[in-house]
């Protein structure tokens, strides 16, 4: 009883040192608030209300448990500095000192992690820190508008405030251009920016793409912002654009995409080109400016709900009131908008009448004969519309830099006589035009090539292309020995042309005339000559018939740094083929749409079923092709049970497709975002860990395993597919690219999807395997919540699921309910929920190299899923193992017990000694590649 007590004396003893130890510590927290504040009213002419010693009793100060949380003093007519001592206020979440005479430097306040708002605005200090924002993850909103600053950009510390809402800097002397990372990656939160009356320069930054942003002000910067704004566009939570008195560019983008869109001020800059017409049917329009640009076409008609300011100034629309223009004025706008609508044409195409002194026109009786645009600077590709200029009989386009091919319409002008297109950038062939044409190329180094390539350095345009009469017509003397040598080099190269053709189909037919698979069945090629000559072809394990086939096919090369295309001919299958296996691509095969084109199901004569991806004819740009060659050039190089295969392709005319293994079970973001509308189950917590080791270990492959790194740069639940299994594997590998081998990262265009791409990706384009595992955390945190990572359904400040997420995290007691309703959450499954949590939440570090390589992330998920527990061994079992008896004795045993101890043959095959036992197993498995090591058995 005695010790008892002993211990009870002792406990109430450490309880009472705890309580004055804790005592302590907070009354030495409030000291250092109050000499801190103390420092505050120093610095201030005497504000009123604070004459008490307790700073927490003062006039417009809050506290809480006595320390400091809010200093109130704006439009106190208060003269002086603010302290450095400020920094020392660790638990302040709002200084307002706004509408004050105060002077000096802005002192740093980093470190202030709860500081929510700050408000500076209408004071005169002299300079802004840039390290004022760091370590301040929680701060919402900032205004230092009309202080006298002296020159200072917008510092990197303003990365540390990704919760952001508000950044008002307007009339603060903020210098150098709008940085790239204000965009939603780094700011998912960030509703208003106002840097209006600054010294910007540069333009609107693309990263602004899928932005929050609802009001953004940038007008009146003296050094003038310019470019084009075409990001705006992608800008859709926009209710107000202020970009007046800048020295932007180009036409105006679409504007159907904003439909909260009120304000739009565009008033003194210098945009060209037709007004859009979507802008007229937003809805929620209220005020629109447009004076002194240099738009053209006819002038916008708004209702009387809509107040604006259209007068003519120095824009160039056709006629001074909204009314059609004449069809001549249209049709050289539709000619000029792939030009870009050049300013030096905006600036003297006035009125009406093109015939009337507009530069480079020429007309007679009304009509347009002569476009003359020689030397006029001009960039873009020759428009087909030129064609609707059918009284047309000179066209000179020489010395611009124009690229592209020469449009087959402008062979149906019917006047036209001269053709002038040198010291351009033109490719391609030349369409046949009448023989009385003379077409000039000269000067265009890839006339005649599939494709433009820079000429090598130092070489000189060809002098003797030039002035060639098409189909005729006649030369000079001169010229004409210069044809002679010309043709008889060109039969003499046709010969050794020949002759290498020749050599490959013997080739060919040596290689053919081998083994082939079961599967394959036998083709005749198109156009063949015999009936006994045929070809066999088997694509990826499953024959097709093929129409027309090439021995080898290989697609030139897209950008530098892309990854070239590889020689695939057994790959290749005829449009014919595919046609008919998709009812002729029709409606009720349709398995999905995406930016590409539209997939279809289809199936094979021997029951296989295909996934066919083709590519809709207005998707066929460089960027197209190039993503369609690189799918290519990625899936016949790799191989692995989580990659979606890719059975073959084929290119006819405009024809772009790709053919895939069918997956019948959909994408992941099917069965996790959209169950209920698709009549499925809700994904089990042990299924979804399953999937997503799935596609580690195709990510992991793709990264370190395969015989090249590659980089997918588009992990999201929608390029995840299922199969009957449901197992997942990886698909759309239409961006990959390859990774450097020196483990650096390479510089390349912005792709992917908003919500999954990588911060420092969003911001520099430069990427490493680490954009994947930044994306694969994403997916994680969607497997775990059952939210989509870019969700408009939900509040401002949870719509970005990363940072929601890692808010979520970061309390013990709210994370629980972050995990999706549908999950059965037990103590288990919590325990598991909460690893794969902290591992998303690594792999979404704002730095690359705080994030897991995907070897790691395959560890801890198979940990998880395929976890061994010891069982209690059944002394019945027929299969026990007997430690006593010898290896070959238990197969034996074993065989026995399945009824196959008879079976001489089965007995033969499997091990008569234990040097045999390799026989009875499979030496690959079936649809792997023949390079594959243990490692890519993962």
């Amino acid at each position: 009883m005695k010790k008892r007590r002993n211990h009870q004396i002792l406990l109430l003893l450490l309880v009472g040192f705890s309580a004055i130890f804790i005592g302590a510590e907070s009354q030495t927290s409030s000291s250092v608030d109050a000499a801190a504040m103390l420092a505050l009213k120093k610095s201030l002419n005497e504000p009123e209300g604070w004459s008490d010693s307790d700073p927490c009793l003062w006039k417009h100060v809050g506290c809480q448990d006595n320390r400091v949380t809010r200093i109130q003093i704006g439009n106190q007519n208060l003269q002086g500095t603010l302290p450095p001592d400020l920094q020392n206020l660790t638990q302040l979440e709002r200084l307002e000192v706004q509408g004050n005479n105060l002077s000096g430097s802005v002192p740093s306040l980093s470190g202030l992690s709860s500081l929510k708002v700050v408000m500076l605005s209408n004071n005169q200090f002299s300079s802004f820190p840039s390290d004022f924002f760091t370590g301040m993850s929680f701060l919402q909103s900032v205004e230092i508008d009309n202080n006298p600053f002296s020159s200072w950009e917008i510092p990197e510390s303003i990365r540390n405030a990704s919760a952001l809402q508000n950044f008002s800097a307007n009339s603060a002397n903020v210098s150098g251009k709008i940085p790239d990372f204000l965009g939603p990656d780094v700011f998912p939160s960030l509703n208003i920016l106002h840097l209006a009356f600054n010294r910007l320069e540069g333009g609107l930054p693309s990263s602004f793409s899928g932005s929050p942003i609802v009001s953004l002000w940038v007008n009146g910067q003296t050094s003038k912002l310019s470019g084009r704004i075409d990001v705006v566009q992608n800008m859709t939570s926009l209710k107000e654009i202020w970009l007046h008195s800048n020295g932007f560019t180009g036409p105006l983008p679409d504007f159907s995409g904003l439909k909260d869109l009120v304000t739009l001020s565009l008033r003194d800059n210098s945009f060209t080109g037709p007004f859009p017409i979507s802008l007229v049917h937003v809805g929620s329009l209220k005020a629109v400016n447009l004076t002194n640009n240099l738009l053209q076409g006819p002038m916008p008609d708004f209702g009387p709900s809509v107040s604006a300011d259209t007068k003519v100034g120095l824009n160039s629309f056709c006629l001074p009131v909204p009314g059609d223009c004449d069809s001549r004025v249209n049709t050289l706008l539709s000619i000029v908008k792939s030009f870009g609508y050049p300013q030096k044409f905006a600036e003297n195409w006035k009125g009406n009448d093109p015939c009337a002194d507009w530069i480079g026109i020429t007309c007679s009786g009304g009509n347009i004969t002569v476009v003359n645009f020689l030397k006029m600077g001009i960039v873009g590709t020759i428009s087909p519309e030129f064609a609707s200029l059918k009284s047309l009989q000179r066209l000179i386009l020489g010395d611009n830099n124009l690229t592209g091919s020469i449009p087959e319409e402008l062979t149906t002008l019917p006047a036209l006589k001269d053709l002038d297109l040198s010291n351009n950038q033109i490719y391609g062939k030349i369409p046949p035009f009448r023989s009385n044409v003379i077409v000039n190329t000269d000067g265009n180094v890839d006339i005649g090539k599939d494709r433009s390539t820079p000429p090598p350095p130092g070489t000189p345009n060809n002098p003797d292309s030039g002035n060639t009469p098409v189909n005729g017509g006649k030369k000079s003397s001169g010229s004409v020995g210069v044809i002679v040598f010309s043709v008889i080099g060109g039969v003499f190269f046709i010969f050794l042309i020949s002759l290498l053709v020749f050599c490959l189909y013997k080739k060919k037919q040596k290689r053919f005339s081998r083994v082939q698979s079961p599967n394959a069945m036998v083709i005749h090629p198109r156009n063949s000559g015999s009936d006994n000559e045929s070809v066999k072809i088997t694509v990826a394990g499953s024959s097709v018939s093929v129409g027309a086939i090439s021995d080898t096919h290989t697609i030139p090369s897209s950008d530098q740094g892309d990854i070239q295309m590889v020689e695939a001919g057994n790959m290749v299958i005829s449009i014919q083929v595919l046609r008919n296996v998709t009812n002729n691509f029709s409606e009720e095969n349709i398995l999905g749409r995406g930016g590409f084109g539209v997939v279809y199901k289809g199936e094979l004569h021997d029951g296989t079923k295909i996934a066919v991806k083709r590519m809709e004819s207005g998707v066929i740009t460089a960027k197209g092709l190039a993503e369609f060659k690189s799918e290519i050039a990625v899936l016949t190089k790799v191989r692995h049970r989580h990659l979606v295969a890719l059975l073959g392709y084929c290119l006819d005319g405009n024809e772009r497709l790709l053919v895939y293994e069918y997956m019948p079970q959909g994408t992941l973001s099917m069965h996790l975002f959209s169950w209920v509308e698709e009549g499925l189950k809700p994904l089990e917590w042990t299924k979804r860990l399953t999937l997503a080791l799935d596609v580690a270990r195709g990510v992991e492959y793709l990264h370190g395993l395969a015989h090249q790194s590659f980089i997918h740069r588009d992990l999201k639940p929608s390029n995840i597919l299922l199969g009957d299994d449901m197992r997942a594997k990886v698909a759309d590998f239409g961006l990959v690219r390859l990774a450097p081998e020196d483990k650096n990262s390479i510089e390349t265009r912005i792709a992917g999807t908003f919500g999954y791409l990588a911060p420092e990706y969003a911001v520099t384009g430069r990427v490493t395997t680490k954009v994947d595992v930044y994306s694969f955390g994403v997916i994680l945190m969607e497997l775990i919540t059952g939210r989509r990572a870019l969700d408009e359904s939900q509040p401002e400040e949870s719509m970005h699921l990363v940072t929601w997420f890692k808010r979520m995290l970061i309390n013990k007691d709210t994370f629980p309910k972050a995990i999706d309703p549908t999950v059965d959450v037990n103590e288990e499954t919590l325990v598991s929920i909460s690893t794969i949590a902290e591992l998303a939440g690594h792999c979404c570090a704002r730095e690359p190299y705080q994030r897991p390589d995907m070897g790691h992330i395959v560890n801890v998920l198979s940990s998880l899923v395929e976890l061994w527990k010891p069982t209690d061994q059944n002394t019945e079992d027929i299969y026990g193992i007997d430690l006593d008896v010898s290896l070959p004795q238990a197969l034996k045993k074993w065989q026995a017990y399945d009824g196959r101890s008879g079976m001489e043959s089965s007995s033969s095959a499997l091990l008569p000694s234990l040097d045999n036992t390799q026989t009875s197993i499979p030496t690959r498995p079936f649809g792997f590649a023949e390079s594959f090591a243990s490692t890519d058995g993962r």
